[in-house]
């Protein structure tokens, strides 16, 4: 075999294996994963279970996590002691780090209390086991109130919406007292609402049955409605209401008919007596009586 070929053939084959392993050099270094160091990672402070809102932050409710340094999460936490005993005001899943927005100021409050906007009240009232139990009602949603119950001066009962668009901050039961006296488990749902509202809920609690209707989250719309009474469920029309100022009011009598006299103009005399004389071809009138010819 030439010798001149082998040699070309052996710088070629030289040169293609320098190109190779600089090409994989460069492709390695751009590409290829990092190796962290040890001194890189930091503590972060992560939910060992989820925690939903109104939860006070237990030494068992977390753990700790590493995590890169320049990865961290901002308001995130690098010690346990940093959240422990702190209200939970947004849910956390689990494993998920927890941050500053998340958790109210420690000593705000237990429950529900941190998450109360200022001005705002949160009223808890008693509904029927299908609203309250079954699972229709979580927290989050928004719903209407609807009142049952025997209105003042009222023939019958009376449905009527008393509230809408009020949202809920828990749904579950409450120990409440029976009619002996003795604790028993009843279904309770938190709203938030405005002092005013809050004066209507509790009025509503105490003097009828409160039904809660559910809305779509989106819809704010605040609709206009009469109530319904017994008497339209069985096609009977709801009895006129009467105007406030329905007090009899003071007849006014007429004037006296006074009786006025009149003469009567005297008739107009007859018409006189008239002839017709036709001539030839003229035609003359002749009158005939008093003031003729």
């Amino acid at each position: 075999m030439d010798r001149r070929f082998l040699t070309v053939l052996g710088v070629s084959l030289l040169f293609a294996l320098v190109i190779s392993s600089v090409f994989y050099q460069m492709t390695a270094r751009a590409g290829g994963p990092k190796k962290v160091e040890a001194t890189d990672l930091k503590d972060v402070v992560l939910a060992a279970r989820p925690l939903s809102v109104g939860t006070t932050v237990k030494p068992a409710d977390i753990k700790l996590g590493k995590i890169p340094a320049v990865a961290f999460p901002k308001g995130a936490f690098g010690k346990a002691e940093e959240v422990i005993d702190r209200p939970v005001i947004s849910n956390v899943l689990i494993d998920e780090p927890i941050l500053e927005g998340r958790l109210a100021v420690r000593g705000s409050g237990l429950g529900l209390a941190p998450i109360i906007p200022v001005g705002m009240r949160a009223v808890t009232v008693r509904v029927n086991d299908v609203t309250g139990i079954s699972g229709f009602v979580l927290p989050g949603m928004t719903v209407d109130v609807l009142v049952t119950g025997h209105p003042p001066k009222g023939d019958g009962t009376v449905t009527a919406t008393a509230l809408q668009n009020m949202l809920v901050l828990s749904a579950g039961t409450a120990i409440q007292a029976d009619a002996r006296g003795q604790a028993i488990q009843a279904a309770a749902v938190t709203l938030l609402a405005t002092p005013e509202q809050a004066e209507t809920l509790t009025l509503a609690n105490n003097e009828g049955r409160i039904q809660l209707v559910l809305r779509n989250s989106g819809d704010h719309t605040i609709e206009k409605t009469a109530g319904r009474e017994v008497g339209e469920l069985y096609g009977m029309r709801a009895a006129a209401k009467k105007p406030a100022d329905s007090a009899p009011r003071p007849v006014r009598r007429a004037p006296p008919v006074v009786n006025v006299v009149t003469t009567a103009p005297p008739p107009p005399p007859p018409p006189p007596d008239q002839i017709i004389v036709i001539r030839g071809t003229q035609k003359t009138v002749e009158v005939v009586g008093k003031g003729g010819k």
